[in-house]
């Protein structure tokens, strides 16, 4: 029999059914393609509104937890699912994972990776999607506001009190919701994450001296002020392909589909049925998993 002390580490060394779930099909993934995989999972299509959805520094604890030990020779492939955040984060993320794999890293989008995820989505030296995976604008976010919304409001603001200066109250009211500053730090970010995507592509997917022109059209077919008013728009893999994206298509490899798509699911069932609201993994069950508090 063991005592309360020895019960006690079993009980908190036990994986969940989710957690073994997941552990078994993110270790097939890496069986297959025999590389390093890490998921970055968030909860925000089924817990929108809680803390720490989006990407930001914080992550790089589970990212730094993730790579330790792994054998980096084999390269990456990053799972993303995520709403976007942070790009100075999402920056620091690249700049990390870029040094310990050499650069050879794949980013899988088995659905969605939106703002700052298709920023980092194009960091790799190809993107993996399916029919159903969607990228988005490079309209980075402040707690879920995408910038160019904070921008065009200041701007809407100026131009109305130019004209109707009687509105002052009305626009003081209105704007005080945004910290000190805050339209500089936004159009910072919206200038920030168009240079990132550009330098990323030219030093990985595509030859800055080369591709050049490509880049810039992929930059701007991304960005969400040249091509849409509506910051959650979704691009397809055809879409991307047609903005000049390396996308490799997951259907072309029915066990490599099949094999992204059960980690997929395990995830997506762990975040909607645990109080867990993102989680960061590699192939080995090493994990940092942030919950609701």
């Amino acid at each position: 029999m063991g005592n309360w002390s020895n019960i006690l580490q079993e009980i908190n060394s036990t994986k969940s059914q989710f957690d073994s779930v997941r552990a078994k099909y993110i270790k097939e993934l890496s069986n297959y393609t025999n590389r390093n995989v890490i998921a970055y999972y968030s909860a925000w299509l089924s817990k929108n509104g809680v803390p720490n959805l989006d990407i930001s520094d914080a992550d790089m604890t589970g990212f730094m937890t993730a790579v330790h030990n792994l054998d980096c020779s084999k390269g990456l492939d990053l799972i993303l699912h995520t709403p976007g955040g942070d790009p100075a984060a999402s920056e620091a993320i690249v700049n990390y994972l870029r040094l310990k794999f050499n650069n050879d890293i794949r980013v899988i989008v088995p659905q969605l990776a939106m703002s700052a995820g298709t920023m980092i989505a194009c960091s790799g030296k190809e993107i993996i999607m399916g029919k159903q995976s969607s990228l988005g604008p490079i309209d980075p976010q402040f707690s879920g506001i995408p910038a160019y919304n904070i921008k065009s409001e200041f701007e809407e603001a100026k131009d109305d009190l130019i004209h109707h200066p009687e509105n002052a109250n009305y626009w003081a009211i209105k704007l005080q919701q945004y910290p000190a500053a805050f339209m500089k730090t936004a159009i910072d970010a919206i200038n920030l994450s168009s240079e990132l995507v550009e330098n990323w592509l030219g030093s990985c997917m595509f030859n800055k001296t080369t591709d050049s022109t490509i880049i810039h059209t992929i930059v701007d077919s991304l960005n969400e002020h040249n091509s849409s008013k509506v910051h959650n728009r979704h691009f397809s893999a055809d879409v991307c392909k047609s903005f000049g994206l390396k996308i490799t298509m997951m259907e072309e490899d029915n066990k490599l589909q099949d094999a992204i798509l059960s980690v997929h699911h395990a995830y997506m069932l762990t975040l909607s049925s645990t109080p867990s609201v993102k989680i960061i993994e590699n192939q080995e069950g090493v994990a940092l998993i942030s919950s609701m508090a």
